[in-house]
C-alpha cells in the first residue's frame, strides 16, 4: 500500500472516532464525497 493511503486512512478514521461524526460530516470536514468515506475507512 502507498504511504500517502495509509496516512489517509488512519487521518480519516482518526477524525471519525475522536469526534464521534457521522460519514456525511467527516466527508464535509476533508472536502470528498461519502463515498469515498466509505471507501477509505472500509480499507
Amino acid at each position: 500500500m502507498y504511504d500517502y493511503i495509509a496516512e489517509r486512512v488512519i487521518k480519516e478514521g482518526k477524525y471519525i472516532i475522536e469526534t464521534n461524526s457521522t460519514v456525511r460530516v467527516a466527508a464535509k470536514h476533508f472536502n470528498i464525497s461519502k463515498s469515498t468515506v466509505h471507501t477509505v475507512v472500509n480499507y
